[in-house]
């Protein structure tokens, strides 16, 4: 491969704009093809990009056959990422997929699988992990300052935050609800934040109480879809760790709570203490005799995105892949057995 890459996009919606305008961003990267079941899309990320000369398919299996192709960005919805992403590496080109990895595990582990088999990149778009400050903590627990972790609790609640848009309401195309929408996100950093110890066991519990019934009060985003609407408004969760910690997840659409949205982790170690996301990262522990809180005056000013996709194209060129496809299949894990869990109504294990 030349210095160059080449970068086309299967999914030409909402996200795939921002993958581009942060790659445009990225010195010696073009994008030169687009493939979408709508025209109309694509040809408003070329008009909206400036993307002259990009060619567009309605089928990317066309796309992939193109051969000046390097890498390919996939922005389906949920239950399209499995395939594009298993056919692109077998078509030889390296990949980034947009969260949740897969709709489960097992798809996970098929996409991890044919990436070794190409010996090709493949990157999950777990951009938390580049938040400003994501660092300091991850560097607090690698050391050994913050002791043992031994709990987690995972938060990423929105009072009444039902997208009006999409098909997040519909469990047979996302696969579930908030849990796997937000929660992929806050269960994804804080796993990274933890050290990303091998899951073993979860229990779970999921409500709809609040989607299937027309909005009795204003929604932000506007009236959604109750009628289509099959996934959870909030779910519950307890994961059990191989180190013995444990991580307790809160995820909702739509809950009766003070604050419109909260989205953070806390971190409770043998030696200290920790908050991440909602500002600045903070520590808390014990100092000359007194109980201290330690934060950062200064932190990184690089955008998540920016750094997310900038950091693809240098594992490409053979940088450490910062979010490989093994860690979005631990965390497809951890969410198929929570979602088995609630169903079942009983802790289930993680193999």
């Amino acid at each position: 491969m030349s210095d160059k890459v080449r970068v086309g996009f299967i999914g030409s919606g909402g996200i795939a704009g921002t993958h581009i305008k942060y790659l445009k961003m990225v010195k010696g990267v073009e994008v030169v093809a687009l493939s979408d079941v709508s025209q109309a899309a694509m040809e408003a990320r070329i008009k909206e990009h400036q993307l002259d000369g990009a060619k567009t398919f309605t089928d990317y299996r066309q796309l992939l056959k193109m051969k000046d192709i390097d890498a390919v960005s996939v922005c389906t919805p949920n239950y399209l990422h499995y395939k594009p992403t298993v056919d692109a590496l077998r078509a030889g080109k390296h990949v980034m997929v947009e969260k949740p990895m897969a709709m489960n595990a097992r798809e996970a582990a098929a996409m991890c699988a044919a990436a070794k088999k190409a010996g090709k990149v493949l990157s999950i778009g777990f951009q938390q992990r580049f938040v400003p400050g994501t660092s300091f903590i991850r560097r607090a627990i690698e050391e050994g300052k913050m002791g043992e972790v031994v709990y987690v609790r995972a938060q990423a609640l929105r009072r009444r935050g039902i997208p009006s848009w999409g098909v997040f309401g519909r469990k047979d195309l996302q696969g579930g609800g908030p849990l796997i929408d937000i929660g992929v996100h806050i269960i994804e950093v804080s796993h990274y934040l933890m050290g990303k110890p091998r899951p073993v066991a979860a229990s779970a519990n999921c409500y709809t109480y609040l989607g299937n019934k027309p909005p009795e009060a204003t929604a932000p985003w506007g009236p959604w879809d109750y009628k289509t609407y099959t996934v959870e408004d909030l779910a519950i969760g307890l994961v059990r760790f191989e180190t013995g910690a444990t991580m307790v997840i809160e995820a909702s659409f739509a809950a009766h709570m003070e604050d419109n949205d909260v989205f953070k982790t806390t971190i409770f170690g043998t030696k200290a203490g920790a908050t991440w996301g909602g500002g600045t990262p903070k520590l808390f522990t014990d100092y000359c005799g007194k109980m201290v809180n330690i934060e950062p005056k200064a932190l990184e000013r690089d955008d998540a995105f920016a750094v997310k996709m900038r950091s693809w194209i240098e594992s490409i060129h053979g940088a450490p892949n910062p979010a490989p496809g093994e860690d979005g299949l631990a965390v497809q894990q951890i969410l198929d057995a929570l979602y088995l869990s609630a169903e079942k109504g009983r802790e289930v294990q993680i193999k």
